[in-house]
C-alpha cells in the first residue's frame, strides 16, 4: 500500500510538472490574444480626439508614414524587440524581400541571440543593437544614464523631423502607469507644444499607440533593467554609409 501511494504521488508530480512546463511553453510561443488594457490618465491614445489633434499640429512626423506602412504587432509576448526591429528594417528597405518575425533570426542574428532565447528571456538593449547590426544597418545605443532629458529630446526631435533614420526606445511600462514590464517600441512623432512623443506600441493587442510626455518617457527609460545590470535607453537606426556596406562575394 505504501509503495503504491509513493508511486502514485510520483506520477502525479510528473504530470503536474509536465503540465506546468507545457503551459509556460504554450504561453511563450502562441500569438497574444487581443485584450486592450485601460490607459492611465497621463497617456493619450493616438486615435482619440486629442491624440489626433496632437498629430495634426506636430511638425515632427517624418517617420510616421514609413513606420505605419510596415507596422506589425509582436507575434509572441517577448517579441517586442523583434517586431520593432522588423518594422524599422522594412521601413529602411534594407532588402528586396521584407523581413518577418520568422525570418529575422537568420544565421548571423542567431550568433547574437537565438529565437528561443528571446522567446523565453527577451533581449537586452545591447542585444537589440547587435541584432540590428547583423541585418546591415547602423545602430547606435545610448543608455539613459549616459544622457539627459534635454539631450534626448533634442536628438529625438532631429530624428523625427528627418527621413531615413528611426529611433527605438526601451522603457519600463510601470513607470508610465501601465502594466509593469520592460518594453521596446519605435517613436513615430513628437509634438513640441505639448512636449509629447508618440510611441508606436508593437504590443497592439494590449495598448494602442500613445502620446507620452518627454519627461515621463525619459524617466521610464532611466530605469534599471535587472537582467542586463544597466539602465534602459534608446537605439538610433539608419542605413550604413556606402563605404561600410558589405562587399558582395564574387
Amino acid at each position: 500500500m505504501k509503495k503504491t501511494m509513493i508511486r502514485g504521488a510520483l506520477i502525479l508530480s510528473v504530470v503536474l510538472l509536465s503540465w506546468s512546463g507545457w503551459s509556460v511553453w504554450d504561453t511563450a510561443l502562441r500569438a497574444p490574444s487581443f485584450n486592450r488594457l485601460p490607459l492611465p490618465p497621463a497617456l493619450i491614445a493616438a486615435d482619440s480626439s486629442l491624440g489626433q489633434q496632437l498629430f495634426v499640429s506636430s511638425q515632427y512626423t517624418a517617420d510616421y508614414d514609413p513606420l505605419m506602412a510596415h507596422f506589425v504587432a509582436q507575434a509572441r509576448p517577448a517579441f517586442c524587440g523583434v517586431a520593432s526591429s522588423v518594422v524599422l528594417l522594412n521601413a529602411l528597405k534594407t532588402t528586396e524581400n521584407p523581413v518577418t518575425q520568422s525570418t529575422f533570426f537568420d544565421v548571423a542574428a542567431r550568433q547574437v541571440r537565438g529565437e528561443f532565447a528571446v522567446t523565453f528571456g527577451g533581449m537586452s538593449l545591447v542585444q537589440l543593437r547587435d541584432l540590428l547590426k547583423t541585418h546591415g544597418v547602423d545602430a547606435t545605443l545610448t543608455y539613459a544614464s549616459d544622457t539627459t532629458l534635454d539631450a534626448f529630446r533634442k536628438q529625438a526631435e532631429e530624428n523625427l523631423k528627418t527621413p531615413g533614420d528611426f529611433i527605438l526606445v526601451n522603457y519600463q511600462r510601470g513607470a508610465l502607469g501601465q502594466k509593469e514590464s520592460g518594453h521596446i517600441s519605435p517613436l513615430a512623432a513628437y509634438n513640441a507644444a505639448s512636449d509629447r512623443f508618440l510611441i508606436l506600441d508593437v504590443a497592439a493587442y494590449k495598448y494602442p499607440p500613445v502620446w507620452v510626455s518627454a519627461q515621463a518617457l525619459w524617466a521610464a527609460m532611466n530605469t534599471i533593467d535587472k537582467s542586463a545590470g544597466h539602465t534602459r535607453g534608446f537605439v538610433v537606426i539608419k542605413q550604413l554609409p556606402a563605404s561600410r556596406l558589405p562587399v558582395p562575394a564574387t
